[in-house]
Parts: structure tokens; sequence; C-alpha cells
């Protein structure tokens, strides 16, 4: 995928992501459907700060998903919603910009998923940022949009309508 291309499909992203934060209700950030479940507010922090994962994933040709010395701390979870969107817009501007100054070269250069300093697989970079990056923040969009419909929260509109908002 072009670098153009690249960011029409972040844009168009992280507007849905955008709106699906918007209707995560503060007062249920604690609700999991499921002991094996995160909270909402644990999966609405990682759409959040998913974006974030562009700049490592540009800037080096390999990551380490589990380090012998042990990852990262795992981030506390937002509060509320004006807390998630400030996390979105700083996380997509960070992201969008590394982006831009991209080149298609940098794009088409190799990126290698490791486990345990084992490499698993190397693609290009520019399938990186559409799937662990992009497909991966629809996905967990998704699982908020399921995570609304069992609180009986209005489920926002992305790429369509939807049962709530049926003429929009």
């Amino acid at each position: 995928m072009s670098v153009r291309g690249t960011l029409a499909a972040f844009d168009q992203i992280v507007a849905g992501s955008k709106a699906v934060l918007q209707a995560v209700p503060e007062n249920r950030m604690g609700w999991r459907p499921h002991d094996k479940s995160w909270t909402l507010g644990e999966l609405a922090t990682h759409l959040a700060n998913l974006p974030n994962w562009t700049m490592p994933t540009l800037a080096s040709s390999e990551f380490d998903i589990a380090p012998a010395e042990g990852g990262p701390t795992p981030m506390a979870a937002f509060n509320t919603t004006e807390e998630l969107l400030s996390a979105l817009d700083a996380s997509s501007a960070a992201a969008r910009a590394a982006i831009e100054n991209s080149s298609e070269e940098d794009l088409a250069g190799p990126w290698t998923m490791l486990v345990a300093g084992e490499p698993r697989f190397t693609l290009p970079k520019a399938v990186v940022v559409r799937t662990f990056i992009l497909d991966h923040m629809i996905h967990h969009r998704a699982q908020i949009g399921v995570y609304l419909r069992l609180l009986d929260v209005p489920v926002p509109q992305i790429f369509g309508p939807t049962a709530d908002f049926p003429d929009m």
C-alpha cells in the first residue's frame, strides 16, 4: 500500500474509532462481559493507544513481543471519555505524521515479529501497519461495539446505518 493509501485508510479507521470511544459510558469502564475479557475501560484504552505502535514499526525492522527481559508495564486504563479521546488524538497525530514522513521505500521495507528472540514472520512495513495496527483497531472497536450492545448503549455509526441510528 502506498503512503497516500495508508493515510486514507488510517484517517477513516481513526474516525470510526473516535466515534466508538465517544460512545463508551464513563460509569461502565469497569464492566466486562466475561471473567476472561478485558474491562470496557481496558479495551477502550488499548484502542486509543494502538496508533502508537506505528512509530516503532516504521522506525525499526523488528519487534519482540515477548523479550527475555520482559515487556513494558501495561498502561493504566483511562477513566473518562475525555482521556480516551485525548489519547487517541495524540497517538493518531503522531502516527499520521510518521506515515506522512515515510517514503514508499520505507513502507516496502521488511519488518520481523520475534517471540522471545525467535523470528515468527517477516512482512513489508506497509502490511504491518495495515494488519497489526489498522486492522487491529477495527477488531477492537468491533469488540467495543459488542460491549456497548450488551450494555444497551447505542452503537455508533461507522460504515453506515446501525440498529440504533438507521436513518443517518
